[in-house]
């Protein structure tokens, strides 16, 4: 194995998918690895493959984010091993199902790990680069978050967290060497589908694949990108959108409600 100077990225979500295409793709810039999944057959495989092809340190480390236990063992290796300068938040499980049609113990899970578990490794790393002033951290949001109605309503909620959260992160880390890059994917052929329960979207031609979509994250990282959505050509909607919506901002500041609140406003017909 050859040294590294650019330290360990440590992956969540990493066994398959767009998180095992991030563990290629950054072994092969250099990183050395930390993977994170619950199944420790992939990552051994991956890690082995990855070693051979790379000659990068890989790590692996079986874990449930879902479990506070597992959950917790990772936000210490965050805070405390200094070798760790990049955290790809990828981990995340989605569906389709309405409010009528879900189970809302399979919400709260989601949102345990598409939210909680993704702000607590945040909340664990960001000091640590803060403190040595240098430090990645990649968020995997979905254009879900903006695009809501598309899925179900927590999944597309919890990425529209991930997506406000990675603004708030970039406004608190500014000028203390820390990047933040929100990755917006839309379809995507992983096994997300399957597990969401719409299996047949992986063939759809709309649908991107995973080699597509991290290459053009990390080319987005590489041009300064807070924000980066492979699938939008036009970057200037996205520039004029997030204009308009920050533009509103000082609207919102007036002591008193709208003329169209009072008592002498026109009822909707």
């Amino acid at each position: 194995m050859t040294s590294s100077t650019n330290g360990f990225a440590l992956i969540t979500g990493a066994s398959a998918g767009i998180g095992a295409i991030y563990a290629d793709r950054l072994a092969g810039r250099g990183f050395d690895l930390i993977l994170v999944a619950r199944n420790q057959t992939r990552l051994n495989a991956l890690a082995e493959r990855l070693t051979k092809e790379t000659g990068r340190s890989i790590e692996t480390i079986a874990a449930d984010l879902n479990d506070k236990a597992a959950l917790a063992k990772i936000e210490t290796l965050l805070r405390e091993d200094p070798r760790i300068t990049m955290l790809v938040n990828n981990a995340g499980v989605g569906s389709v199902a309405s409010v009528l049609d879900g189970h809302v113990d399979s919400m709260e899970s989601m949102i345990n790990l598409n939210i909680t578990a993704l702000t607590r490794l945040t909340y664990a790393v960001a000091p640590a680069f803060v403190a040595k002033g240098s430090g990645t951290i990649i968020n995997i949001s979905s254009v879900v978050g903006i695009a809501v109605e598309l899925l179900n309503g927590v999944y597309s909620a919890s990425k529209s967290y991930v997506l406000s959260f990675g603004h708030a992160l970039q406004r608190d880390l500014a000028g203390k060497g820390v990047r933040v890059q929100t990755v917006l994917p839309a379809a995507t052929a992983t096994e997300f589908w399957d597990v969401a329960g719409y299996a047949k979207q992986k063939e759809a031609a709309s649908t991107m694949t995973a080699d597509d979509l991290v290459d053009a994250a990390l080319a987005g990282l590489d041009q300064g990108e807070l924000v980066t959505i492979p699938t939008l050509h036009d970057g200037d909607d996205w520039t004029k959108w997030e204009a308009d919506r920050r533009a509103l901002a000082p609207r919102f500041a007036n002591a008193k409600a709208a003329p169209r609140y009072t008592s002498n406003a026109t009822p909707a017909q």
